[in-house]
């Protein structure tokens, strides 16, 4: 049975997602992207495009906005390799259908403990910046940093990006 979560954590244009699409492509088998955004405007569909001609023809993309742990449970297999990116994006999107954020935390946790092979998730570290001016705003700081620490303690392996350099929170094992 192969088993692996890594975490990895960093600001925006850090590198994380280069990172993690490496580690996974540097696995056997067939790689699948599970993405959380949504393209609600011409920027986010530029965003999306450019992520998706970074990756080859062996990756099978999945869209998974808000039904990340079911997403996740129905790829479980020992020889598995998923990529989730990004875990921000799927709490905003929580936040903006009024979910229980909490909840689905628990769901995707309890996930990520039942997967069965290489299991790679992507986030930004919201938390380091300046407090936001607004409720919404700080409830999604809140609900993001959370999360972080929620998947950083369930996960086998914690990397923060930092100007595209990776330093080990938890190493591997």
């Amino acid at each position: 049975m192969t088993r692996s979560t890594l975490f990895v954590l960093g600001g925006a244009r850090s590198g994380k997602s280069r990172y993690a699409q490496s580690r996974a492509e540097a696995m056997p088998g067939d790689p699948v992207f599970i993405a959380t955004a949504e393209a609600f405007d011409d920027e986010m569909r530029e965003r999306i495009a450019r992520h998706r001609a970074d990756r080859d023809a062996r990756w099978r993309t999945i869209e998974a906005p808000r039904k990340l742990p079911a997403a996740i449970d129905a790829l479980t297999n020992a020889n598995a390799v998923v990529l989730v990116d990004c875990l921000t994006l799927w709490v905003s999107n929580l936040l903006l259908a009024d979910a229980d954020i909490p909840a689905a935390g628990r769901e995707l946790c309890n996930a990520i403990a039942r997967f069965e092979g290489t299991l790679i998730l992507v986030a930004n570290e919201v938390g380091l910046g300046i407090v936001p001016d607004n409720a919404l705003a700080r409830q999604f700081r809140d609900a993001a940093g959370l999360l972080n620490q929620s998947v950083a303690a369930a996960a086998g392996e914690v990397v923060l990006l930092t100007a595209g350099l990776p330093l080990v929170l938890k190493p591997h094992g």
